[in-house]
């Protein structure tokens, strides 16, 4: 009997793990398959839900936890957090090994990994790469971890071409569609009664799901941003239910969350959670009236449910995007317009551009199609056309 294949997952925060979910499950599940998974980020920090204890509750167990946040967001702590994390997981992938690191996305964390696998010569899988956003930092990191991965396993055909565009060997790039939208396919929901009872609060006639992260190529600008679109929503009164989560653990984020925190004080219509879980969270966008703010989640989950998104600002300019997402400036009258705009778009016929749900299995099927991983690591440029 051959060996298990060892394959490594890094997730980082509730929204990476989010998407990873199922691919995590069928690796799992997999007879041929090792999996190894390590926990960093946002997931090991108490003051972003300590969300690790979401993944043991789903019955998958950590292998390791490489800890590298600080308890400061500046673009310092940042640079010292990337450090920490290549640092770290120099030393967990030299004892784990694997036959693939598996990592999706663009965060810092992610880059860390990434960078520490290719001194460690361990081939990386990337999910998501080729995709663009203009307005973040994230964009030049997701960039970079594609130059450094080996197999490509995209989210759309736009990417694809980007990715080869990079120089990248067109056999080892993969259309898979976005693995987020698998929970749509194989989560239950919770019906508006549980969740309001989940939620320990009623919804609305009208109620808004709100993120906001930091816009990190505009770090002076991101607090001006929120006030903008915390403007737009007073606008709208008392009798409409908002529901935020909060920032993410990029530079700038704790002052975005604070400023939040005490908008909705006096205001009873509003609340704020760390973190909501995938089921919570996916339920609540299935029952709300707009998804708003900058985060992926309006451009990748919200279309599938046919619920419309105001998308503020530069964050995620670039990104393919549905008939049901409304892209607008971020002062308050372009959102002002566009929260109206949202209220009257019909997205009961919108298509997902970024699949049918079923990406886990391709993305399974992609890494365990690789007869020699290691054969990748020699990579040589191939230029399109030729």
């Amino acid at each position: 009997m051959s060996a298990r294949r060892r394959i490594c997952v890094v997730t980082g925060s509730r929204a990476d793990y989010g998407l990873l979910r199922w691919v995590i499950d069928e690796l799992h599940a997999d007879p041929a398959i090792e999996l190894q998974l390590v926990v960093t980020g946002m997931h090991l920090s108490p003051e972003f839900g300590s969300t690790w204890q979401e993944i043991v509750g789903d019955g998958y167990p950590i292998t390791e936890r490489v800890e590298v946040l600080e308890p400061s967001d500046t673009p310092a702590a940042i640079c010292r957090a990337i450090g920490r994390g290549v640092a770290g997981f120099g030393e967990v992938l030299g004892r784990l090994r694997p036959a693939f690191l598996l990592v999706l996305g663009d965060r810092f964390e992610i880059f860390a990994a990434a960078q520490a696998a290719m001194v460690n010569n361990v081939p990386i899988a990337h999910i998501a790469g080729g995709d663009t956003t203009e307005g973040a930092i994230d964009e030049a990191m997701r960039h970079c971890i594609s130059k450094m991965a080996h197999l490509h396993l995209v989210s759309n055909e736009s990417s694809a071409h980007r990715v080869v565009q990079m120089g990248e060997d067109p056999t080892m790039v993969r259309v898979v569609g976005s693995p987020g939208l698998d929970n749509l396919r194989r989560l239950p929901l919770l019906d508006r009664e549980s969740l309001a009872a989940e939620l320990g609060v009623p919804l609305r006639a009208r109620n808004l799901l709100i993120t906001f992260h930091p816009v990190t190529l505009e770090p002076d600008g991101s607090a001006r941003q929120v006030t903008a679109l915390l403007n737009a929503l007073d606008a709208l009164g008392p009798e409409v239910g908002l529901f935020f989560t909060k920032s993410n653990a990029d530079a700038g984020g704790r002052q975005l969350s604070e400023i939040i925190d005490a908008w909705i004080v006096s205001r009873p219509n509003a609340r704020v959670y760390a973190s909501l879980g995938q089921r919570k969270y996916l339920s609540l966008m299935s029952h709300v009236d707009a998804v708003v703010g900058n985060s992926s989640s309006g451009l990748y989950e919200a279309p599938s449910l046919h619920i419309p998104t105001v998308d503020i600002g530069d964050r995620q300019r670039g990104r393919l995007a549905a008939d049901s997402v409304i892209h607008c400036e971020a002062t308050t009258a372009a959102i002002s317009a566009a929260l109206a705009a949202a209220s009257a778009r019909d997205c009961s016929r919108t298509v997902n551009p970024y699949g049918d749900g079923r990406s886990a299995g391709r993305i399974v099927s992609a890494l365990k199609s690789v007869a020699q991983p290691e054969a990748l690591l020699k990579k040589r440029f191939h230029t399109p056309g030729r």
